[in-house]
């Protein structure tokens, strides 16, 4: 998947995104466009958690929704 069709597919499941991780803000799924780096650094940010840990949510996440 190319680059536009990843921002294209993250407008869709910024929702989904929103239901899973309430704490996120609009203006964070703004930020993150699709990238899953910034996807697992807001999640650590707004939950505390470590690194690891985010990668594992954020993972186990696009395992459903096939973003990456």
């Amino acid at each position: 998947m190319n680059s536009d069709q990843i921002k294209g597919k993250w407008n869709q499941l910024k929702g989904e995104a929103k239901k899973q991780w309430g704490k996120v803000t609009d203006d964070d799924l703004l930020k993150i466009e699709g990238n899953r780096d910034k996807f697992v650094g807001v999640i650590q940010e707004r939950y505390g958690k470590e690194k690891a840990e985010a990668e594992r949510e954020v993972d186990t996440w696009n395992k459903d929704h096939k973003l990456w």
